[in-house]
């Protein structure tokens, strides 16, 4: 596996460790985030739709999918600066804001692994 590629696994199996708290216990996770307990269904659908990105990027990871990880590195960013704005804003506690940076550094991390090697 190529360190691009172990980069996006190691990604998906972290997303697929807070998709699986979403779906089994979403208020503990909820209170380590200081984010209000919830007894609707909805967090659990995001932790399914979390779960299925999550094989996607394991999948993509397996099967050496170059075009995946450059388009991933968007994507986290993306994540990074959005979770941010709702800290800013005041829609969510900072503790949100550590998830993003998590994308942040897998982000960064697949766009180190992706750049090319020097020549001898």
């Amino acid at each position: 596996m190529s360190r691009s590629a172990q980069s996006v696994f190691v990604f998906g199996l972290y997303l697929a460790a807070v998709s699986l708290a979403l779906i089994l216990f979403p208020n503990p996770l909820f209170a380590v985030l200081r984010l209000p307990a919830s007894h609707e269904v909805w967090p659990r659908v995001v932790g399914v739709l979390a779960l299925v990105l999550a094989h996607y990027y394991t999948q993509a990871a397996r099967h050496e999918v170059v075009a995946f990880f450059r388009w991933t590195i968007s994507a986290r960013l993306m994540v990074f600066v959005v979770f941010g704005l709702f800290v800013f804003f005041g829609l969510a506690p900072l503790p949100l804001a550590l998830l993003g940076t998590v994308d942040l550094a897998a982000a960064l991390w697949t766009a180190w692994a992706l750049r090319p090697s020097p020549v001898n």
